[in-house]
Order: C-alpha cells, then sequence, then structure tokens
C-alpha cells in the first residue's frame, strides 16, 4: 500500500486558504464603506461574482421612504438590484466588471479583491482613475443580529 503525498495532502488543505489570499473569494455579504448598505456578492450563475443590495440602513433614507421603496434616480428599486457584475478573474482579483452606484445613477469599470483581513477593496473607475472603497465583512450572530 503507497503512503499518501504528503505535500499534496498539504497543497488540498491549503486551497481555501490560498483563493482567500489571492483575492479571488469575494463571495459573502459586505457592509459598504458609507455603511448605509449590505452587498451580498454570490455566483452570478457562471462562476463569477455579482453583488446585490440586501439591506438598506433606514438611517440613509429620506423620510417616509422605506428600504421597500427605495428607488433610484432611475426609478429602479434598490432593494435587489444588482450592482456589481460582468467580472473577470485574474490572478489576485477580478477585473473588467462592472460597478453601479444607485445615487448617482453611474455606471463605472470595476475591480474587486478580498484582502488580507476578510474586508473587500471595492475599486471604481473612469479610465486609469479609480476610487477605492473597502467594505467590511457582515458576519451573521446567532440571535439573527448583523456585526
Amino acid at each position: 500500500m503507497k503512503k499518501p503525498n504528503v505535500i499534496m495532502l498539504v497543497i488540498l488543505l491549503m486551497a481555501p486558504v490560498t483563493s482567500w489570499a489571492n483575492g479571488l473569494d469575494v463571495y459573502g455579504t459586505f457592509l459598504t464603506q458609507k455603511k448605509n448598505s449590505h452587498i451580498q456578492i454570490a455566483d452570478c450563475g457562471d462562476g463569477t461574482p455579482c453583488g446585490t443590495v440586501v439591506w438598506i440602513s433606514p438611517d440613509s433614507l429620506e423620510e417616509g421612504m422605506t428600504a421597500e421603496t427605495a428607488v433610484n434616480k432611475a426609478g429602479k428599486k434598490v432593494l435587489g438590484l444588482t450592482i456589481l457584475e460582468g467580472f473577470d478573474a485574474r490572478k489576485k482579483d477580478w477585473r473588467g466588471g462592472k460597478i453601479y452606484d444607485p445615487e448617482a445613477d453611474k455606471t463605472y469599470k470595476s475591480i474587486i479583491k478580498r484582502l488580507d483581513d476578510g474586508a473587500l477593496q471595492v475599486k471604481g473607475c473612469i479610465a486609469f482613475f479609480c476610487q477605492t472603497q473597502v467594505w467590511t465583512q457582515v458576519i451573521e450572530q446567532s440571535n439573527n443580529e448583523t456585526e
């Protein structure tokens, strides 16, 4: 009977850590830098990430509005809106995608990647000029609260 290859076993055990460390594991729910919404990033169905608005802070809404009635300038409901899509995997990040800003009703080129601390780095770009935000991961609590 052959002994298992220890090096291969270590590589297999490190695979999930490596994908996080190289920035490609961007999936999860994140609090935006402005702390006004949660974006859930999941597979679009084709192996690439899509980000959808799943929570809007009541403090960020105009008087009389709720998360369910909030709309962008184009009149589309913000809750459930896909704001990140169209990415291609690179060695250390996802590029070639788009990010939509519902407040400004504008779409920008985007680059996303997971940072070593678990946060998500999100860049919105016009040509070579990019603005970078860092979104923190939302951790679900056992009593249905989020961090």
